[in-house]
């Protein structure tokens, strides 16, 4: 697993970025959250991940609060 910290997250539109410890900016989606209740996440939140390749680039899975 991963961590980073959340840059931003839009839970109107269900989805947003992460920047990994390595810096790099990776898309979130709400399906991806798993934890229980509002799938959302908040600015500057750390967060533990995995990554997968995505139709537009690498995003974070399996997304857990560090």
């Amino acid at each position: 697993m991963a961590n980073g910290t959340v840059k931003w997250f839009n839970a109107t539109k269900g989805f947003g970025f992460i920047t990994s410890e390595d810096g790099q900016d990776l898309f979130a989606h709400f399906s991806a959250i798993q934890y229980d209740g509002f799938k959302s996440l908040d600015e500057g939140q750390k967060v533990e991940f995995d990554v997968e390749e995505g139709q537009r680039g690498p995003q974070a899975v399996n997304i857990t609060k560090a």
